[in-house]
């Protein structure tokens, strides 16, 4: 059996008709499954839950997720056993940052296929972020139900890229650029205005070796497993998705001219060169910050905070791709 969790609204409303496609598979190979279409923000996480949560004959719990990034975060955010479980990803979303280091057919049908043999083909870090102190600041589209941890599979971060997925969460230019197949436009936009007025504060970053960082003024902090974020910006080019380790990217007192001068160069993975942009590996991090800052996983943003610790879950989701 297989559990089928489609975002009908994923490539602005287009993921139903490639899901479409895609379910004849089933029919023809005449493989048993059950699907369940999502409806809004937090509903994967409850679908998850539900799923693996109950006890189950049949193990392992084969789920297929179809979305984007963050589609796929709610699935693992709401999963509650991983040993049990073997997960399928069928990336249709404007960014697609998981799979980009994943060397996956670019055929939605061939992936299918790959997924439905059933196999467990790799495993891949996962990210556990908690929240030390949380605010009464949500996003725009938080889900109901807030909870003091969040899973995630490509990064998570506080600051300015956080910033960034806050406001593209609630884009009309995400929408209209997906539908001209530009929605990677979409983050690049909203960059450039966020660089523009970004709130630059003091922060202390704590590592797992011990190791103390102070900035007077920091743009923002990411932990990495996968190299890129926000639509293809590469902000950790040596990043293994499953080494058990964060690639962290540091951004420090960078001047306005200076922010746009570092995009192209994070966008090709040659930002370290630039003073006051930092890089460490570390398995945890302990990130405070004077005032709250929204905080992402995997571009979902639900609220600010000023103390969250990040940890590495080395090899912990079971890929059918």
């Amino acid at each position: 059996m297989y559990y089928c969790i489609i975002n009908p609204s994923a490539r602005s409303g287009r993921g139903g008709n490639i899901w479409g496609i895609l379910e004849n598979k089933f029919k023809e190979k005449n493989i048993p499954y059950k699907v369940v279409f999502t409806n809004g923000p937090g509903h994967a996480i409850k679908i998850a839950n539900k799923l693996t949560q109950k006890e189950s004959e049949e193990l392992p719990i084969k789920i297929v997720v179809m979305g984007g990034d963050g589609t796929l975060n709610e699935v693992v955010s709401g999963i509650q056993d991983f040993d049990k479980v073997l997960l399928g990803y069928i990336p249709v979303g404007s960014s697609n940052d998981f799979v980009r280091d994943m060397n996956l057919p670019s055929n939605k049908e061939e992936i299918m296929d790959r997924i439905l043999e059933g196999k467990e083909l790799r495993r891949v870090d996962l990210g556990l972020l908690r929240y030390n102190h949380m605010t009464k600041t949500l996003s725009r589209l938080h889900d109901a139900d807030l909870n003091t941890t969040r899973h995630f599979d490509v990064s998570s971060g506080i600051g300015f890229d956080a910033a960034v997925c806050e406001e593209a969460l609630a884009s009309n230019t995400k929408n209209f650029l997906n539908k001209l197949h530009l929605g990677k436009l979409t983050y690049l936009s909203i960059a450039i205005r966020q660089i523009v007025s970004a709130k630059k504060i003091p922060c202390d970053i704590e590592l797992d070796d011990g190791q103390t960082l102070h900035l007077d003024h920091f743009l923002f902090v990411a932990a990495m497993i996968h190299p890129y974020e926000g639509g293809g910006f590469k902000f950790a080019p040596d990043a293994v998705h499953d080494d058990g380790y964060f690639n962290i990217c540091i951004v420090g007192d960078l001047s306005v001219p200076k922010s746009f001068m570092a995009l192209p160069f994070a966008y090709v993975g040659k930002h370290y060169n630039i003073k006051g942009i930092y890089h460490f590996k570390a398995r945890r991090i302990t990130i405070k910050t004077m005032l709250p800052m929204w905080v992402h996983t995997d571009g979902e943003v639900y609220m600010k905070s000023d103390s969250i610790t990040m940890e590495c879950l080395e090899k912990k989701l079971s890929l059918m791709i």
